[in-house]
């Protein structure tokens, strides 16, 4: 049978070898005396060898000698993963991996992630982007913390808090008739050559879903969408967020009619705790977006 080997006693002995005495060693742990040897004798039961020599000297026995350097290996492996977990809890250390849809990942991360590393220098992060099914199933996997993105269909499976709102606009080229409109209704889409993507099935359910029927594209990647729509190939509908602002040749006019929008939030499972790093981070983001 294994003995139970306690750290405070452990630690004991040290301060007996490294003090020269249990005098000194009760005076430097502010201990009695006979408190203090009561406590080694008891180890010494437990291990069923003494550790030091008859006398009440601080002399070790052969086996004291053996168990020295092993007891300091201990009480030192002890002492490091009470610091670590110490500065988990408290933030000062950790991991966070996080995945977000690519226009939050773009448009809002950046100032996100420069603050929120400002407010905790130890803590790392690591950011995945990819569409809300990737996100979705990095999250579901457990491969990370958080997702931000918008949840298509609720799942007990995971925990969504929804933060803002991505009102949903059309998306064309400077010198296309909408250009210069102020807003949208969709019947004035019928007849354009509209580009899917990714963010369509916004649609779904809407008045606007007949004009997914008449595209007769179809593109997922946002650098191929961008340079057809800059090329003039036709219009697509985008969230807000997901407009690429830097290229001067396109403008986006709001859809009005109907009214779309996404929501935008944080994905968790709902059955796994965060660590208290990624939980810093839920907390973070909430009242960063949550005005």
């Amino acid at each position: 049978m294994l003995p139970d080997l306690k750290i405070q006693q452990l630690r004991y002995v040290l301060t007996v070898v490294d003090e020269r005495g249990f005098h000194a060693a009760a005076r430097h742990l502010h201990r009695t005396q006979p408190a203090l040897s009561m406590a080694v004798k008891e180890l010494e039961q437990r291990l069923g060898q003494r550790l030091f020599e008859k006398g009440g000297k601080a002399e070790l026995t052969p086996f004291g000698n053996y168990c020295l350097p092993r007891f300091r290996e201990l009480v030192t492996q002890h002492d490091r993963l009470g610091r670590d977990i110490v500065a988990r809890v408290d933030k000062r250390a950790g991991h966070i991996d996080m995945a977000a849809v690519p226009s939050v990942a773009s448009r809002l991360m950046p100032t996100l992630l420069a603050d929120f590393i400002a407010l905790y220098p130890n803590l790392k992060v690591s950011l995945h982007d990819g569409n809300a099914d990737y996100v979705r199933g990095l999250v579901a996997a457990g491969e990370v913390d958080l997702g931000l993105t918008s949840l298509w269909q609720e799942d007990e499976e995971f925990s969504f808090e929804g933060l803002i709102r991505d009102a949903v606009g059309v998306v064309c080229r400077d010198d296309h008739p909408f250009a210069t409109r102020t807003e949208l209704r969709w019947q004035e889409l019928q007849g354009q050559p509209l580009i899917r993507n990714g963010t369509s099935r916004l649609l779904d359910n809407t008045a606007a879903e007949p004009l997914l029927a008449q595209s007769a594209f179809y593109i997922s990647n946002m650098i191929s969408l961008t340079a057809m729509l800059v090329a003039g190939i036709g219009v697509t509908t985008l969230p807000r967020l997901a407009f690429p602002e830097e290229y001067e040749r396109l403008r986006f006019i709001p859809l009005t009619r109907p009214h779309v929008e996404r929501e935008i939030g944080l994905l968790k499972p709902s059955r796994r705790s965060l660590s208290p790093a990624a939980q810093a981070m839920e907390a973070f983001i909430t009242a960063q977006l949550v005005r």
